[in-house]
């Protein structure tokens, strides 16, 4: 039997479905993507009139960014001095074994999400998937179950998402204290935090780490125990 769509676009068997994955295997993102879509509703139209509305959204949209062109060029962002953004990130898809490409390609749900929006809104739903590591290094969260927990709170505190949602309440229900201290905190600095979905990640990637936290007042990185899953590879280091 096929999914069911009520009138908001929400549809909770794919989403109750997806779920149940990403709790047999934390490491499926595929999963946690699929959650995210089928309970997203109209809240990523919300934030995309939010978006297009700030002087960072216009000059995106204007000059028709492609974020995920930029992260994929490592050749020049590895050569940039050590401690700035975009030389971070690359030193965190190696020691994650993870890339851009990864990601996008975690995220094909088999549905046609994006071929069904305009192109501005397309590219903004882009941009919001391609900078998910970024936000990573930028916040100081590492790719552990707890920094995933981190960075998605913090982006919640931010821009409401029932799919994101569900995922920081399972988190937050079936993790430990430290897990949820974490969770706490990073809601926290999500709602003192300029908006990272109008952040200039392009400009940003230039400069030095504690300069980026500066500018998107973000404050010092988190300090927690990593809690890698059974199939991380820093698990099996």
């Amino acid at each position: 039997m096929g999914s069911t769509q009520n009138r908001q676009g929400y549809r909770f068997r794919d989403a109750w479905q997806a779920l149940q994955r990403l709790r047999a295997d934390p490491d499926e993102t595929r999963a946690a993507f699929e959650i995210i879509e089928a309970l997203s509703g109209p809240g990523v139209d919300k934030m995309f009139e939010r978006f297009r509305r700030t002087a960072m959204g216009k000059q995106v949209l204007e000059e028709k960014r492609e974020l995920l062109a930029v992260l994929q060029d490592r050749e020049t962002l590895s050569a940039l001095p050590e401690g700035t953004l975009g030389h971070e990130y690359v030193a965190f898809l190696e020691r994650e074994q993870i890339s851009a490409e990864g990601l996008v390609e975690a995220s094909e749900t088999g549905t046609d999400r994006y071929e069904n929006l305009d192109e501005d809104r397309a590219r903004f739903s882009l941009r919001l998937r391609d900078s998910h590591d970024l936000e990573h290094v930028a916040c100081g969260y590492g790719r552990d179950l707890r920094g995933e927990a981190g960075v998605l709170t913090l982006g919640l505190a931010q821009g409401w998402n029932h799919g994101v949602g569900l995922i920081i309440a399972m988190a937050y229900v079936e993790g430990d204290a430290e897990e949820r201290r974490l969770i706490r905190e990073a809601w926290r600095r999500g709602r003192r935090a300029r908006w990272l979905a109008a952040a200039d990640w392009e400009a940003l990637l230039s400069l030095p780490l504690d300069e980026v936290r500066q500018k998107l007042d973000l404050g010092a990185p988190p300090v927690y125990e990593p809690l890698w899953s059974a199939g991380a590879p820093a698990a099996a280091a």
